[in-house]
């Protein structure tokens, strides 16, 4: 950041970063609340040299609950795997997934992994005490971990819910998320904006109103699980 500013550039664009904000910020991405993290005095009037665009992810995360409890009814104990390194991520998350499971009946398992090897070892402990499905939370790590992710969740045979449609493009039964092409294309145009001689100040915090729900077909053949008619009428991508 030191580096940038020695260059004077004339923007800064963090598209999904919440670390990378609170460093440098001018035009970000985030998934939690700009006004908490401190970036902005309010959403409607930011006040100083940031703005940009909030993903809702907190916001998400019960609706993502929801869904998955309605396409696997019958699950119960639900293991969700967190990236701890994310401390601030992690936290929000598993206090909101708290909430929905206390109104929804469901219990909750943590498992926590900051590497690929953590990764495998969380499944190692979902093969030895066999949760009734898989909350992956939303994390850049895991978002880097695709293929191997919903090739663990296969391999094991456990309903999973994603963060992003990506993984169900590669296997995962389902996922609900902000549409993040959206977003980022918002945090170019407010980057374009400031660019011409809009001031940061005066660009109200744009809130994601785009939500992608995907359903893999195929893996819920596979994992003998019948999609109702009603989340197949919801769902904005079906993959066969």
């Amino acid at each position: 950041m030191t580096d940038l500013v020695h260059r004077q550039v004339a923007v800064i664009a963090t598209p999904a970063s919440n670390a990378a904000t609170i460093a440098a910020p001018i035009v970000f991405g985030v998934s939690l609340d700009p006004v908490r993290l401190g970036l902005v005095a309010s959403l409607s009037r930011p006040g100083g040299n940031a703005t940009g665009i909030n993903f809702l992810g907190e916001e998400i995360v019960a609706k993502r609950l929801r869904l998955l409890h309605d396409l696997v009814p019958k699950a119960v104990r639900i293991a969700v795997l967190l990236n701890p390194a994310n401390a601030s991520v992690a936290e929000l998350t598993l206090r909101d997934l708290q909430k929905a499971t206390a109104s929804l009946g469901l219990q909750i398992q943590v498992l926590n992994a900051t590497t690929i090897g953590e990764i495998n070892a969380a499944f190692a402990t979902i093969a030895r005490e066999r949760p009734d499905a898989l909350f992956i939370g939303g994390d850049g790590f895991f978002n880097g971990r695709i293929v191997q992710l919903a090739i663990l969740a296969a391999e094991h045979r456990i309903p999973a819910s994603f963060p992003q449609p990506d993984f169900v493009a590669v296997g995962g039964l389902m996922s609900y998320g902000t549409d993040l092409a959206d977003s980022y294309h918002q945090v170019g145009v407010y980057t374009g904006r400031i660019l011409k001689g809009a001031k940061p100040a005066d660009l109200p915090v744009l809130q994601s109103t785009k939500f992608e729900f995907a359903i893999n077909i195929q893996t819920a053949r596979v994992l003998g699980i019948e999609v109702p008619p009603g989340i197949l009428a919801i769902a904005d991508e079906v993959i066969e």
